[in-house]
């Protein structure tokens, strides 16, 4: 067998499983194949079938019999991606979005100043706050009692290219 033209799919590293291939799954291990023999067919490792195996295994009759169901290991699966990526820092940062807020609208302070003068005067640390661009952004989200119309420079510039 020529290794250069084999028939066997080849697994991308990273690449998560398919709602199809974890049917594959299921229909293949109700027919009795091994968990290596699945590994073999979709082109990954067997850890990851066992793994998905596990994620997707559910009781029946009351616990007298288990048995892999796919759509149980999707939904586990979109749970889990759904708690993946990074946080935002909104909520950790309330005292300092606060200070903000407050220096903006009592003293007329830009949001640049604010995130300045905080680490300046050393009110706050560096991991205590968010830079310029991120109170911007918080600004275009609506997070902050800050509105686009508050900021005056803002309206006047054109950033649609």
């Amino acid at each position: 067998m020529d290794f250069l033209h084999s028939a066997m799919n080849q697994h991308v590293k990273g690449k998560h499983l398919s709602f199809e291939e974890r049917v594959i799954i299921q229909t293949r291990l109700k027919d009795g194949c091994s968990i290596r023999a699945i590994a073999r067919e979709l082109g990954c490792s067997a850890s990851k079938i066992s793994y998905e195996v596990r994620r997707g295994t559910v009781s029946l009759y009351h616990g007298k019999q288990k048995r892999y169901k796919a759509d149980q290991g999707q939904s586990v699966y979109q749970i889990n991606r759904c708690h993946c990526g990074r946080k935002s820092a909104f909520l950790k940062k309330a005292g300092f979005i606060n200070y903000v807020i407050k220096h903006f609208f009592e003293e007329g302070w830009s949001l640049d100043v604010c995130a300045n003068r905080s680490l300046a005067t050393g009110e706050f640390s560096h991991y205590q706050t968010v830079c310029t661009r991120t109170l911007y952004n918080y600004v275009d989200q609506g997070l902050m009692t800050i509105k686009n119309y508050d900021l005056p420079e803002k309206l006047k510039r054109n950033t649609k290219l």
